[in-house]
């Protein structure tokens, strides 16, 4: 049942549509006695205003269609030439169908235009071939829009949404007071702050998912604190964030509960608080605070402190405990220096010189061009679950293309619309729209053709009807569903073309066939087309994405332990970054899709954190821990032979996830043993690092259920933790 508010902006939305194609409709059949006019200005609206997804305010709308209104007039022109032939017809479709329907890759308001762009097409490219109307056409498409674009801005316009920024922002105001002492939160709240910034719950407009510098940045800022806000909370959890926060409210005098004081967190605490205050302030002001970043140069001499420490008298070094909190501190700095960046990046989108580490600040040093492009290419492969929508929607409208003007189909564009509008991502989901669509045609057929036997001809009847039948149509339509809005649309267009030309009742039959004929395309490309949705594409990327951990692992543990230090070079991460960002894409896909919450389901959004965790260690520890002189044989055996663990954790889990049965079985990782000697900075950092992935490594082995493939020995079935 959809809420009030929603019911409201459906409401308003068939206000505004209606008003649209009504001001074209009627006054280019009445006034002007211009068919073609009218046609195009009927179906503009109606196209980009209710069966395109265009989210955001009717600002933000309106200029989204302005945008696409080029195209739009370049598509019609395409399509008018096109239709002298089927196959330049059916060739034409396959390229605009696949290049329209990829364009989500650039963010949910391109994905939204992209539907009614497609229609641009279809409706132009069938027969009659006539290209002395291209200018009626487009004239009549220019007006619908514009006649569109001032209802919304100007009748009932959508309010707009919360910004992305403001929710950033309250985020991470709770981080900062909670690094402060402003508040006592439990990790559960501070858990749900973070959950706060998922884009699942963000509105589509204010989602920052286009491939811009400023784009990237916030989405890279929302990371960073969704990650600040979870390590906050474990250190809640065990109680370790009290004493940092007793040493910060102390600065030199703390005592981190061992009598001596804990210098080192009592000077980086309250700057990685100023930080977030400061951070904070530039997101509800808009304006990125000026100077350098200062969080490089606190980082650097808290762990000078730390190495002055650990190498001084005996007296003067940490006990365990303290050394650890130092630890879990210097992540928590390291998560705000990123955040602080990526604000400042996010706020003011110009290229940058150099920011270290390059590999994940990569886009700003980047053109505008080069990020598209980059954009472009890491979606075009078959594990991009956005290629394979786009081939699946192109080749289905080619097909549809080509049985319509194959068989000479009577009004043809029907069985594209029902392509266009019917499918989904996944075989169910596409077999469950159909049926509801066809009992929906067939009601509406049925009530069509009474109508248009019993008006006849009298085109004021339809006139007087036209308007309010399709305020009731595209109101009760989304809000009652599929079989409504099929059986509505068809009276409308029944309406709408009998004052065009002359009808007959043969013109429900010809609606109902059309579309019995599109849904058996789109059912029959759903089938053959990836038809399990992200389903198994979840699975392949995940497997990916923990294959490439393993060797990140080992080779960050490799770059610490090498003789000489810095002999060994850091681990490139551009693979496993670009492996991360295709689960992500289909882990989203995924969520969005009917029965992605089993009973017993593999924690993906757990695999995700902790390929995070692991590229960002690999990044971190190469930059701030890497030792001045070499670490003993036998502690740097022992680093390694964790690290190659772990490695073949993530192997073993990536098969499991791929259902390859020649892994061999293996035991559940075990923390690694305690490091030996001078607990040196470098030590405790990277023996922290390995024990968080161990525990999250455990947790995602637990949640992988039988279906997955064969467990390993002592795994058992259990619920993940699904998040999106």
């Amino acid at each position: 049942m959809k809420g009030g508010a929603e019911r409201t902006q459906i409401l308003h939305r068939s206000v505004r549509v209606t008003v649209a194609a009504a001001a074209g409709f009627y006054s280019f059949v009445y006034g002007l006695d211009e068919p073609v006019l009218a046609l195009y200005g009927l179906f503009a609206p109606i196209s980009l205003g209710l069966l395109s997804p265009i989210p955001g305010s009717g600002r933000q709308r309106a200029a989204v269609m302005l945008k696409a209104l080029p195209v739009g007039l370049l598509l019609v022109t395409l399509g008018t030439g096109l239709a002298v032939k089927t196959w330049a017809a059916v060739l034409g479709m396959l390229v605009v169908g696949f290049f329209l329907a990829f364009a989500a890759i650039a963010g949910p308001r391109p994905a939204g235009a992209a539907p009614g762009l497609q229609l641009f097409y279809i409706l132009a490219c069938f027969p009659p071939y006539e290209p002395e109307t291209l200018g009626l056409r487009l004239a009549g498409l220019t007006f619908g829009v514009v006649a569109l674009v001032l209802c919304e801005l100007f009748l009932l316009p959508q309010p707009p949404d919360p910004p992305y920024r403001a929710t950033l922002a309250a985020a991470l105001a709770t981080a900062g007071d909670t690094i402060a002492g402003r508040n006592s939160l439990s990790p559960e709240a501070l858990r749900e702050a973070g959950a706060r910034l998922r884009l699942s719950g963000i509105p589509p407009a204010e989602r920052p998912a286009g491939p811009g510098r400023a784009a990237r940045g916030l989405a890279q800022a929302g990371s960073a604190t969704r990650r600040l806000l979870e390590q906050l909370a474990h250190l809640t959890e065990i109680g370790e964030l009290r004493e940092l926060v007793r040493e910060g409210a102390g600065a030199v005098g703390g005592r981190g509960g061992t009598g001596r004081p804990d210098t080192p967190s009592g000077l980086l605490l309250p700057q990685v608080a100023a930080l977030c205050d400061e951070t904070d302030t530039a997101l509800r002001t808009g304006r990125p605070a000026p100077g350098p970043q200062r969080m490089d140069k606190a980082i650097d001499a808290f762990q000078q402190l730390r190495v002055r420490q650990a190498t001084g008298p005996a007296a003067d070094v940490p006990p365990v405990p303290v050394l650890r909190r130092q630890a879990a501190l210097l992540a928590v700095a390291e998560s705000t220096r990123i955040l602080e960046i990526s604000v400042r990046v996010g706020l003011d989108g110009r290229r940058t010189a150099p920011i270290q580490p390059r590999e994940l600040f990569w886009y700003t040093q980047a053109a505008a061009p080069q990020l598209w492009l980059r954009r472009f290419t890491g979606n075009m492969t078959l594990r991009s679950v956005q290629f394979q929508n786009a081939v699946r929607i192109a080749v289905a409208l080619a097909a549809a293309r080509l049985v319509a003007g194959s068989l000479d189909l009577t009004h043809g564009f029907w069985v594209l619309l029902a392509v266009l509008t019917l499918s989904r991502t996944t075989f169910g989901a596409t077999w469950a729209a159909i049926r509801q669509a066809v009992t929906g045609n067939l009601v509406g057929a049925v009530a069509a053709g009474a109508l248009l036997i019993g008006l006849g001809r009298h085109t004021e009847a339809y006139a007087a009807i036209l308007a309010p039948a399709m305020l009731i149509a595209f109101a009760l339509g989304p809000l009652f569903g599929i079989a409504w809005a099929q059986a509505l649309f068809t009276l409308v267009v029944s309406t709408a073309f009998a004052q065009i030309a002359p009808v007959s009742w043969r013109l429900a039959e010809a609606r109902i066939v059309d579309v019995v004929t599109g849904s058996a395309i789109g059912l029959l490309c759903a089938m053959l087309a990836w038809p399990a949705g992200a389903r198994r594409e979840v699975r392949r990327t995940m497997a990916g994405l923990l294959r490439d951990c393993g060797p990140l692992i080992k080779g960050t543990v490799d770059m610490l332990t090498a003789v000489p230090p810095g002999s060994a070079p850091a681990p490139p991460t551009l693979p496993a970054l670009h492996r991360l960002r295709l689960a992500e894409s289909a882990y989203a896909q995924f969520r969005s899709e009917p029965g992605a919450d089993p009973p017993v389901s593999a924690d993906w959004h757990g695999v995700l954190i902790t390929a995070n965790h692991i590229l960002l260690g690999a990044q971190w520890l190469a930059r701030f821990d890497l030792p001045a002189t070499a670490l003993s044989p036998d502690t740097a055996d022992r680093a390694r032979t964790g690290a190659r663990a772990l490695a073949q954790v993530t192997d073993r889990l990536a098969a499991l996830c791929a259902a390859d049965r020649t892994q061999p079985l293996g035991t559940r990782p075990t923390p690694p043993s305690e490091p030996a000697g001078p607990l040196l900075p470098v030590l405790v950092d990277l023996d922290m690092w390995l024990r968080s992935l161990t525990i999250q490594l455990s947790r995602i082995e637990a949640g992988l259920p039988e279906a997955l493939g064969r467990t390993a020995r002592g795994t058992t079935a259990a619920h993940g933790s699904q998040g999106s």
